[in-house]
């Protein structure tokens, strides 16, 4: 039985310099708020949550939907969870993955 996983956005920063520097002008970036959460069933992706992020927690949130967990031998101090970062280099969100027990 596959368990589902909350994935939680904790953290939005923007890197200013950078995008001063390195960005060409664009009308719309991420929409992703702090504390905004999402369920996931079957290791899917949620709706309304960024693609793009999506594609940086998949292998994560798809393991620990298996519930497997303990990535990088204790890396996490809840060993069913995972802190990912989405790979917007400008603006990048943290989320924090966890099993629903």
């Amino acid at each position: 039985m596959m368990k589902q996983v909350r994935i939680t956005a904790l953290r939005k920063v923007q890197h200013d310099d950078l995008v001063t520097n390195y960005e060409n002008p664009i009308e719309h970036a991420c929409d992703i708020c702090e504390g905004q959460s999402w369920i996931s069933e079957n290791g899917k992706c949620p709706e309304g949550l960024c693609p793009e992020a999506w594609k940086s927690m998949r292998e994560f949130v798809e393991a620990l939907a298996r519930g497997e967990g303990n990535f990088f031998d204790g890396w996490m101090k809840n060993p069913n969870s995972a802190m990912i970062s989405c790979n917007d280099g400008f603006r990048p969100v943290s989320f924090y993955v966890e099993t629903i027990e």
